[in-house]
Parts: C-alpha cells; structure tokens; sequence
C-alpha cells in the first residue's frame, strides 16, 4: 500500500527535482549557454523596464527552452542505459529530442525579439553631426500599447524632426 501525502514527502521530491536540474547544469553544456542567456534576458528586461506583460511572455519563452533541455537531457541519459552501444534508433531518438530543443530556442529567441523591439533605440546613421543626428526610440508609449504592440515617439519635438 502506497503512503498517503506527506508534506515530508513532497519537500523531498523538491529535493529531487533540483538534484536533477544540478545534475543537468552539471553535465549538459548547452545547459549553461540556457542559462547565460536566461541572465541576459532578464538583465536586459531589467534595464529596460519591461512591463509585467512582456515579462511574461519572456518568462514563458524561458521556460519552454528549460524544459526542453531538461526532457533532453532525460533522453539522453535513458537512451546510454537502454543501449550503451550503438544504435541506429537510439541516435534517432536522441536527435528528435535535440531538436525539440532548437525549436524551443528559435521560437524563444522571436518571443524575445519581438518583446523587446519596442524597447530598442534605433539610431539612423547620417552624415550630420553627432549633435545634430536625430534619435528614433522605439517603446511603448501607454499601458494599452505596452500590452499589445508598440508606437513610434521621437525623442525631439515634432516641429523639430524630419521623419
């Protein structure tokens, strides 16, 4: 008879998981770039202010890559016990899970673009003087806009720009 829920119990599966994400970052090199790149993301949404909409689908994007890796890492680690020689399936099995993560980390790096455009500067190249360069900014310019898309606002006047 299996034992009934124990907060005992449940702390040591916690316990467990992090055994298993320590031995990911341990073992898995593409684990750290997962992880240098997850640092610059929310460095940069930091520093840019990102709103708590953008945040989450930054958080989200982040997730998914993590969790592809993990169930990765989980593959592969089956895949060398199951057939430590080897074997023409094993290698098919272990590429699909690879590239599960490459999806996971391409359709994060578009999240990650698209919510970050409207936080970049766009500084045009011209022949003027750096004085006298116009400065596009890109960002949210309401909390309706910040959840839904971005505008276009200059940093100087209208009646000073040439657009």
């Amino acid at each position: 008879m299996r034992p009934g829920f124990t907060l005992a119990a449940r702390v040591k599966s916690f316990g467990y998981a992090f055994e298993g994400i320590a031995l990911m970052l341990k073992t898995q090199h593409n684990a750290w770039l997962h992880l240098g790149a997850s640092l610059l993301v929310a460095g940069m949404a930091w520093w840019w202010g990102v709103s708590a909409s953008d945040w989450r689908w930054l958080l989200l994007a982040m997730a998914m890559v993590w969790g592809a890796e993990a169930m990765n890492t989980a593959v592969e680690f089956l895949c060398d016990v199951v057939s430590p020689q080897y074997a023409p399936a094993v290698k098919g099995a272990k590429d699909i899970a690879a590239g599960a993560v490459l999806i996971a980390a391409v359709a994060a790096a578009l999240i990650g673009a698209l919510t970050f455009w409207p936080y970049v500067e766009l500084r045009p190249m011209t022949t003027r003087k750096p004085d006298q360069a116009k400065v596009l900014t890109l960002r949210p310019t309401s909390p309706s806009v910040a959840s839904g898309g971005g505008a276009i606002a200059c940093s100087k006047p209208a009646a000073a720009m040439v657009c």
